[in-house]
């Protein structure tokens, strides 16, 4: 069975930085698409960006461009956001997530003060 687990979150202040970790084990991650999601309480998950199997095509939310970079270690079966120039509404839960297998990681939360 496929796991996602997370790692990384934590506080920060504004204009600061984190990367966050996801480790897959359970399934063949080198063939799959992987992305980055958000959630704040009382919001809908959104997304924040995705990576294909081989790192050769990323999309990022608008509201991240330029800030945050998804990146993949497959030989590591590892996803990551590196977050820079943090913003307080960047304040999130942040969940990882296989988009061939549908799964989702449990959740590391990210709080930036101002």
């Amino acid at each position: 069975q496929a796991q996602l687990v997370e790692s990384g979150g934590g506080l920060v202040q504004a204009g600061g930085s984190l990367r966050l970790s996801c480790v897959a084990s359970g399934s063949r991650f080198s063939t799959h698409y992987m992305a980055w999601y958000r959630q704040s309480p009382g919001n809908q998950r959104e997304f924040v960006a995705s990576m294909s199997p081989d790192g050769s095509s990323v999309r990022y939310a608008d509201s991240v461009k330029g800030r945050f970079t998804i990146s993949r270690d497959n030989a590591r079966n590892a996803v990551y956001l590196q977050m820079n120039s943090l913003k307080p509404e960047d304040t999130n839960i942040y969940y990882c997530r296989d988009l061939d297998l549908l799964v989702w990681g449990q959740g590391t939360q990210v709080t930036v003060s101002s």
